[in-house]
Formats: C-alpha cells, sequence, structure tokens
C-alpha cells in the first residue's frame, strides 16, 4: 500500500510539474520580444518601437539593416505596402506605424491566410508620427496568402 501511495504522489508531482512547464511556456510565448529593421537614420522608427513596447508590453529589439529593400521582399511586405520600418512577431509582419492595438488584435484574432499588417507610408498622427494636434486618415492594411483587406480605418 505505501508502494501504490508514492507512485501515485510521483505522478500528481509529475502532472503538477509538466503543468507548471506548459504555464511557463505558454507565458513565454506570449511574451515573445518584437523584432524591428529600420534604416539607422530613421528616427520616427524609435517613436513607433517606444509606443509599441508601451502598448504591447513587450520588449522591441531594434535592428539597423542597411537594405530595408531586401529585408522587406524576404519577409513578403508588398511594395505598395511599404513603409519605414518592419518588425516581426510571432510570426507576422509589422509593417510601418501599426498602432499596438492593432497588432493585440491581430495576435489574438490570427485570421487565416494573413500574413502581416501594414501602414503604407508614415501617416501624421499614426504612432511614431505624431506632430502637433495634425492627424491625416489612415489604413491598416491585412495582407497575405488571400490578397488584401482594410484591417482597421482611422479617419
Amino acid at each position: 500500500m505505501t508502494k501504490s501511495l508514492s507512485i501515485k504522489s510521483l505522478r500528481k508531482a509529475a502532472s503538477g510539474m509538466t503543468l507548471a512547464l506548459l504555464a511557463a511556456c505558454t507565458t513565454a510565448v506570449s511574451a515573445a520580444p518584437i523584432v524591428m529593421y529600420r534604416d539607422a537614420g530613421c528616427g520616427c522608427c524609435l517613436k513607433w518601437a517606444d509606443h509599441a513596447e508601451k502598448g504591447m508590453d513587450r520588449t522591441i529589439t531594434v535592428k539597423d539593416e542597411a537594405n530595408m529593400r531586401a529585408r522587406k521582399t524576404a519577409l513578403g511586405v508588398p511594395p505598395m505596402l511599404a513603409s519605414c520600418h518592419t518588425a516581426v512577431i510571432d510570426g507576422y509582419v509589422i509593417e510601418g506605424h501599426v498602432p499596438a492595438a492593432d497588432i493585440k488584435r491581430l495576435l489574438e484574432t490570427r485570421p487565416a491566410g494573413v500574413k502581416g499588417i501594414a501602414v503604407a507610408g508614415m501617416p501624421v498622427g499614426s504612432p511614431g508620427m505624431e506632430y502637433e494636434n495634425q492627424t491625416q486618415a489612415y489604413q491598416v492594411i491585412a495582407f497575405g496568402a488571400d490578397g488584401q483587406s482594410v484591417f482597421t480605418n482611422y479617419n
């Protein structure tokens, strides 16, 4: 009888450790860092990185990239959606001045056929492009195997 109790205890302990490890792995994945590639001379990229870090509660690793065009091509960013910086998070590509709230929604919903989201160009008033109280309307565009679609409108 003592033998079965100790085996039972060992099984419970192993189950508990397995659950703890799974929880740790889930936390590690949800807190995965964001890697942002940028031209070394661009200042608005760092402003966007600050916005994303605060809004996502994740660390951003900034990497200066000598050939942004090649990086964007390798990551599958459509040329018409290009902006000044490109980030990768949890397997998704984030192009340009995308608000943190939209990145969070992308990661929560994980829409089928979407490789990433982008804000084309550098619209005034988007995260990292704040200027006085001025704003421009812009869209966050989802892109991927199924083409492109509006993810969010900002007017």
